[in-house]
């Protein structure tokens, strides 16, 4: 399988609905990882943990002090990597990550991914005013953070690997405004746009294909406010012709994200995630936090140990097999959808039926209308991931 480098570019979506604009007194975070086309992406639970003073954590390239107590959380992650794309923690906080390109240059050596923040945060943050990552969702309501200030968000707002956070700033670094100020890219005179101040003036040709789906989702979510759900997130990240749904030479989507996070806080946050590349042909299955919560062995890749060829120096000098069995299993049935009309027919119809009996679910759950032992709820995600594989086999 294609190996990712340190030097192959990246793009991503992400969206937010905060009420009145959600149909459901939620906010609805969604997210499309667009990454090299064959990266396989697993989704990996990991559950709440206490750490020994001193002890150390290793991320992706170096390692850093643990905390002593960490939260449960659910990843989306690149299989290679120790961070992650996208994710949830056990408090209803969300992150997404993005890349963007600024006037500030890329340090030497290795450190920290944007991707190992994203974790850090989540293992560390029962708040979303804590946060360092670029964006994010809790159930009191939606934040954007690009480091190193916040700026809250109302209504809908989306982002396209490209600074979102002009001059409506809500928090800021104390040495923000005298660091561009030294740069020379502010004279520190009039409005500060952070956006403006530290955007590229001449960007890579990429940003222009981000503007356009920036647009094109900004329209999307316009259209819907007042009644975005679950299933109409999942429809903007579905979409192809704006390029959101990425399939683009050697990238494309591999990986989706959908989380329902209500206001009302004893109510469970529901968190959808694919697991396989192309949301267009791919199911978006729930996962609640609770009791029974468990890592489902079908969507987590294998492991190589020191072998690994992002353990081994020089870095990423060979290849290795990342695929999980759901992915594999996908992996066929989208070359059946492609070979054979009526069996790709078939599958995609199991395809919806299975989604469709999940959002079900959980439109019963947060309307009430049920009430399934804790026990259930934990297991939803391993149940889904199960009748998918099947679906498959």
């Amino acid at each position: 399988m294609a190996s990712w480098s340190p030097d192959t570019p990246c793009s991503c979506d992400c969206f937010v609905s905060v009420p009145p604009a959600s149909a459901l007194p939620a906010v609805i975070f969604a997210k499309n990882s667009d990454r090299p086309r064959d990266e396989v992406q697993e989704v990996v639970f990991v559950p709440a943990g206490t750490h020994a003073p001193g002890s150390r954590l290793q991320c992706t390239y170096i390692e850093v002090e643990q905390v002593s107590k960490t939260h449960a959380v659910i990843l989306s992650r690149p299989s290679w990597l120790w961070g992650a794309e996208m994710g949830a923690n056990e408090h209803g906080v969300c992150i997404g990550n993005e890349a963007v390109w600024t006037k500030e240059p890329v340090g030497e050596g290795e450190a920290l991914l944007g991707m190992d923040l994203l974790r850090v945060v989540l293992f560390s943050s029962p708040l979303c005013s804590q946060h360092l990552a670029e964006c994010l969702a809790q159930d009191r309501g939606s934040t954007i953070y690009e480091r190193p200030l916040i700026s809250s968000v109302e209504g809908v707002h989306n982002i396209s690997n490209q600074l979102s956070i002009g001059s409506d700033i809500s928090a800021e670094h104390p040495e923000l405004r005298p660091h561009a100020q030294v740069q020379g890219w502010w004279d520190g005179q009039g409005t500060f746009d952070f956006a403006q101040v530290f955007s590229l003036s001449q960007q890579p040709v990429r940003m222009e294909a981000a503007k356009a789906r920036f647009r094109a989702g900004q329209e999307l979510l316009q259209q819907q406010q007042g009644g975005i759900t679950a299933e109409v997130m999942m429809g903007i990240l579905r979409d192809k012709e704006s390029g959101i749904c990425m399939d683009s030479g050697g990238f494309r989507t591999t990986a989706s994200m959908v989380s329902v996070l209500p206001r009302d806080t004893t109510q469970p946050c529901v968190h959808f995630l694919t697991a396989t590349p192309d949301p267009s042909r791919s199911v978006f299955k729930p996962f609640i936090f609770g009791v029974g919560a468990a890592q489902p062995p079908q969507v987590l890749s294998p492991t190589f140990g020191a072998q690994d060829p992002v353990r081994t120096l020089p870095r990423f000098q060979t290849q290795v097999d990342r695929r999980h069995p759901l992915y594999r299993g996908h992996q066929v049935a989208l070359g059946l959808m492609e070979s054979e009309q009526a069996r790709g027919q078939q599958l995609r119809q199991k395809q919806r039926d299975l989604e469709q009996e999940g959002l079900v679910a959980v439109r019963r759950l947060l309307t009430r209308e049920c009430a399934p032992p804790a026990q259930e709820l934990g297991g939803l995600f391993q149940a889904f991931v199960e009748k998918e594989t099947q679906a498959y086999s």
